[in-house]
């Protein structure tokens, strides 16, 4: 991966987890933060809800190639996790691939103002 790093520590997970927004769809939820740096940290999050170890390493496997064929897409100086979610067995890397063009590269680019932090959402109602 060009501009890549891969996410080991727990504690980026955890600030991804904690601090972070997200996206979701019906197989895969992806948490973002801007990192600052210039270059991207990719985690991948698959539980044992999932299945056994064949199915979990399939599901790394499908998100970590649909991420690597879009990475040159994707805004670049971000902290990016995706969780598997169950709905994931019996998928193919195009699916993914669709989540992430489609609806993640979309949501990062509004959600972050020019100085790197993000941008409020105005409270329904209000």
């Amino acid at each position: 991966m060009l501009f890549t790093h891969i996410m080991k520590d727990n504690k980026q997970f955890t600030a991804c987890f904690r601090k972070g927004r997200f996206c979701a769809c019906g197989f895969v939820t992806a948490y973002y933060l801007p990192n600052g740096s210039g270059e991207n940290s990719v985690g991948i999050s698959v539980s044992k809800k999932i299945g056994g170890a064949v199915e979990r390493n399939r599901a790394k496997r499908i998100i970590r190639a649909a991420y690597r064929l879009n990475e040159n897409i994707m805004p670049i100086g971000y902290d990016i996790v995706f969780a598997a979610r169950p709905a994931i067995n019996g998928l193919k890397t195009q699916d993914i691939e669709g989540f992430i063009t489609e609806r993640l590269t979309a949501d990062m680019a509004a959600s972050v103002g020019e100085n790197g932090e993000f941008i409020r959402k105005p409270k329904k109602g209000k």
